[in-house]
């Protein structure tokens, strides 16, 4: 991988995208492989519950056509209504990328989800299995409600992230907790990834504006009518994004200034 100035570092881990995709959803397996291909992106998450067990007896799921030199599995916990569910989940994931190629690879996105009608995730049991998670050497990517005090406990158990959502998972609302997103980027000693709600490449890029380290997406564009154009748009909405927050916004005036010189400018001699 080759290395750049701006590396997004997880748990020791350096990635040069802040983009990360998700599998769900694709209406085929080659919208899947070429969206992958098109974000740029170096993290691939994925559903432990929708693998099967040995993917090597499995040809024709599409992880096997993947590029797992290029990529990083981030096995996720979804479809898990409590923290035991979700532990045994984690593990689950860490066998699945072993047989990848990804002995070292002990990364887990956490989800803990008892609620059916908002898919809003349950604090209680994500700090729960995140505390033993983490003692067990998982780097724990935990999905959370936007509580700037959650994150914070979150990131005292050792988390390696925080992943607060937008809005509602695959409802495409957009950033509708800023004011509490922004203050959990502000508080974070670790990388806030904003996942869930983001429907848009312009709403992707708002998130980095605002100084989130990543953006994790899945339904904007495994539902959008061209998946793999969606995806090269989110890559370049996430880089503008990032790109803007390092440069630094201009100041906000309550007056217009104008934007040619004031002074006179001196005629050119003959």
């Amino acid at each position: 991988m080759k290395k750049n100035f701006d590396q997004l570092n997880i748990g020791g881990k350096l990635f040069n995208s802040r983009l990360m995709l998700g599998t769900g959803k694709y209406k085929t397996t080659n919208d899947a492989i070429k969206s992958i291909q098109n974000s740029e992106c170096e993290i691939v998450t994925v559903a432990i519950r929708r693998l099967p067990t040995n993917l090597k007896n499995d040809s024709n799921n599409f992880l096997t056509n993947l590029n797992w030199e290029n990529l990083w599995l981030l096995p996720n916990t979804a479809g898990s209504q409590t923290a035991e569910e979700a532990i045994r989940m984690a593990f689950l994931g860490h066998e699945l990328a072993c047989q990848i190629g990804q002995k070292d690879n002990f990364f887990v996105k956490l989800e803990v989800i008892s609620d059916p009608k908002y898919l809003l995730p349950d604090p209680i049991g994500t700090l729960k299995a995140a505390e033993f998670l983490v003692k067990k050497g998982f780097t724990v990517l935990p999905y959370i409600n936007a509580d700037p005090i959650l994150a914070l406990h979150l990131e005292d158990l050792g988390c390696a992230t925080v992943m607060p959502l937008g809005s509602p998972i695959g409802s495409g609302q957009g950033l509708n907790n800023l004011a509490n997103i922004k203050i959990i980027i502000e508080n974070a000693q670790v990388p806030v990834i904003i996942d869930a709600g983001i429907g848009t490449p312009s709403e992707a890029t708002s998130a980095m504006e605002l100084g989130a380290d990543g953006v994790l997406l899945n339904t904007a564009v495994a539902q959008s009518n061209y998946p793999s154009q969606m995806a090269k748009a989110m890559n370049l909405g996430v880089k503008a994004g990032r790109m803007a927050y390092l440069a630094g916004r201009m100041e906000q005036k309550h007056y217009a200034m104008a934007s040619s010189p004031l002074t006179k400018i001196s005629k050119l001699s003959n």
